[in-house]
């Protein structure tokens, strides 16, 4: 079973778990289109505050566990926008290699 259809059959699923639900697929994200995309895919209301901190949570090893990810390394990129206020947020690149050698 993939993290999505964990996370979908979730009845309540954690900030985390939105936020990857959203950003496994390695995009860029802000705060403002988490926010819409989270409360549009679970009826949850967060906001940035809440989601930074999230992000931030994704980062420590209890979720890089719980999410199958490196336990060394950046696994979430913050990158600033250019000609604008804000940053996005992606997953690491790294991460698909860390799930293909941990596929067997």
């Amino acid at each position: 079973m993939t993290m999505r259809m964990m996370i979908m059959t979730n009845k309540n699923p954690s900030i985390e778990e939105c936020i990857f639900d959203c950003m496994d697929d390695f995009r860029p994200w802000t705060y403002w289109k988490l926010k819409e995309v989270i409360y549009n895919r679970h009826g949850k209301f967060y906001g940035e505050p809440t989601i930074s901190a999230g992000i931030r949570n994704i980062r420590k090893t209890r979720h890089r566990e719980k999410f199958n990810l490196p336990m060394t390394g950046e696994v979430v990129i913050k990158e600033r926008i250019i000609d604008s206020k804000g940053y996005t947020f992606r997953l690491s690149p790294e991460i698909l290699n860390h799930w293909r050698k941990h596929a067997d």
